[in-house]
């Protein structure tokens, strides 16, 4: 075997040792860009079904199909906080889209930051729903920010503690979402914002 043979020997296992190296990366590449779009389609449909409960819900605030059940909209809104809220309503069913006439207590409210500790993102936690005193109904959808702003009837905001909920007017709603768990702790993020709220039943007074 001669000299030149062996030049060409090492320079091919080169070459494919480069070749092969490249091959790695594209596909640690193509993994990697799998992973985050899967993340960003996960992240945007989770955000568009909570936005959509939240805003459904929240707009009727103070609303009854039987009216005289609940005459005052001013005592609609029972509790607030940063990030929590309990309010009457009339929760609609599949018999009674529109409400069956009985006045049902509906809360929102953040769960503990302790409670998903175990999963891979440290900033996921809970966002619940409840109705009446049945049970918090709520899953990981990556929230990690549930806040909320009140405004009165003339727009000023309302600083917490908020002792008087009927001076409420309309609500400025923060939420943000991330991914439960990310490719190589890389997490996306979304935000929304909805900005001064008013469910029209509040105006009712």
């Amino acid at each position: 075997m001669g000299y030149s043979t062996l030049i060409d020997i090492l320079g091919s296992i080169m070459i494919g040792g480069i070749l092969l190296l490249i091959l790695l990366r594209l596909n640690d590449a193509a993994v990697a860009n799998s992973f985050q779009y899967n993340a960003d389609l996960i992240i945007q449909k989770n955000l568009v079904e909570v936005v959509s409960l939240l805003e459904f819900d929240l707009r009727k605030i103070g609303y009854c199909a039987d009216w005289q059940a609940l005459p005052n909209p001013a005592r609609a809104i029972i509790a607030v906080d940063s990030n929590s809220i309990s309010y009457l309503t009339d929760v609609p069913t599949v018999a009674h889209p529109n409400g069956d006439g009985i006045v049902d207590t509906l809360s929102y409210f953040l769960g503990p930051a302790s409670e998903l500790a175990a999963t891979p993102n440290p900033r996921d936690r809970m966002l619940y729903r409840r109705e009446n005193s049945g049970a918090n109904l709520g899953s990981n959808m990556g929230v990690t920010e549930f806040k909320f702003k009140f405004f009165d009837t003339f727009g000023a905001e309302i600083p917490f503690p908020i002792s008087v909920p009927g001076e409420i007017q309309s609500m400025q709603i923060d939420l943000a979402l991330e991914d439960v768990a990310a490719y190589d702790e890389q997490y996306k993020r979304v935000f929304w914002r909805q900005i001064r709220l008013a469910a029209r039943n509040l105006g009712n007074r």
